[in-house]
């Protein structure tokens, strides 16, 4: 099941792929109107997925949206728990605004058919 495919992919699947990965950017993005569980969908989707994009330029889109979910879920519960000392607003405007920035330059790049970049990271 957790086989990697060292075969090329064709382009119908990589732009199959490239939807899905805008269907996650766009889940994140929708976070905020919805409390928090399209982030929980979209990266249920990233690790469904994983091994279909591997050996590809989404790669790099698909370990970004994890790290950004997971980084978010711990801001998030930070800010929660920090919220009654008076830091938790701090930290939770801290972590809205990287969660923006991180969906913007991914959804930026995606639509540029570019990988995320290590200069980015």
């Amino acid at each position: 099941m957790n086989d990697v495919s060292t075969e090329q992919k064709t382009p119908e699947k990589l732009q199959t792929l490239k939807l899905l990965t805008a269907g996650v950017y766009l889940s994140q993005a929708l976070t905020f109107m919805l409390a928090g569980l399209p982030l929980l969908l979209g990266v249920a989707v990233n690790f469904w997925k994983r091994n279909e994009v591997q050996g590809t330029w989404l790669e790099s889109h698909f370990n970004w949206q994890i790290k950004t979910t997971w980084v978010s879920l711990a801001g998030f519960a930070i800010s929660g728990v920090t919220f009654e000392l008076g830091i938790g607003l701090f930290t939770l405007l801290i972590t809205v605004v990287w969660m923006v920035y991180r969906i913007t330059i991914g959804w930026y790049a995606l639509n540029d058919d570019k990988p995320i970049s290590k200069q980015i990271k």
